[in-house]
């Protein structure tokens, strides 16, 4: 097992990183494909579906008609994401301790901003974080590096190994591996063999309550084990 080093930063995502808002997001999507005369999604299709931003995605999917398709999906959106984001377990704890210690915190996620800060805001969580970052806050959305640039500009704190980019699926560990930082996976299942060739986490905790853990055992000289080093 790896040496557990603390970083200077940690860059988490936010939608199932942090917070669940898939049940939105579902209705949102679904929404907004039927309007646009395409066929709605499981909520298995959903979670495995939607990664990029919209101005990445939606193109793809409804072509030339895209930014109309973002128009009726945001008005869906905004109904219900407020009453329907619930934090994940032990995420609030985590932020909390983290922020204690004085670790620099940011959030990057591919949510258009406005609603990221709004969610962030009503959880009382923005108060966690030196920056936090949605869609089109930079000049490309992650995977681009860009995002994780803007959210480190001013901290003194350069892209590097000693910052970690945490999130639950491969468009986040790709992020990580663009922009030079270490790629941390928080999730329920652990990576499977070959799930992430190429931009393999360095580290893998089953949830926030975990990574917090290994934080605390790390002070008194001890690596938890909950984490695995990949």
């Amino acid at each position: 097992m790896s040496e557990f080093t603390p970083p200077k930063a940690l860059i988490f995502d936010w939608d199932n990183t942090l917070v669940d808002t898939w049940p939105a997001i579902h209705d949102a999507n679904n929404y907004t494909l039927e309007q646009m005369g395409h066929t709605p999604w499981t909520f298995e299709e959903t979670k495995e579906r939607v990664r990029k931003s919209m101005r990445d995605s939606f193109p793809e999917l409804f072509g030339d008609r895209w930014e109309e398709a973002g128009k009726i999906f945001y008005a869906r959106f905004e109904e219900s994401h407020i009453s329907r984001l619930s934090p994940l377990k032990g995420a609030e704890n985590m932020l909390k301790a983290l922020h204690s210690k004085g670790f620099y915190l940011a959030v990057v996620s591919n949510k258009r901003g406005k609603y990221l800060r709004e969610e962030a805001e009503h959880l009382g969580w923005d108060k966690y974080f030196n920056k936090i970052l949605g869609a089109g806050d930079a000049s490309h959305d992650k995977p681009d590096p860009a995002p994780v640039e803007l959210a480190l500009e001013g901290s003194g704190i350069s892209r590097g190994s000693d910052v970690w980019f945490v999130g639950d699926t491969d468009v986040d560990l790709e992020c990580a591996k663009n922009a030079g930082c270490t790629g941390v996976l928080v999730r329920n299942e652990p990576p499977m063999q070959g799930e992430f060739d190429g931009i393999a986490p360095s580290w893998y905790f089953n949830n926030c309550i975990e990574l917090q853990a290994a934080f605390e055992k790390c002070e008194v000289g001890e690596m938890d084990q909950a984490a695995t080093a990949l």
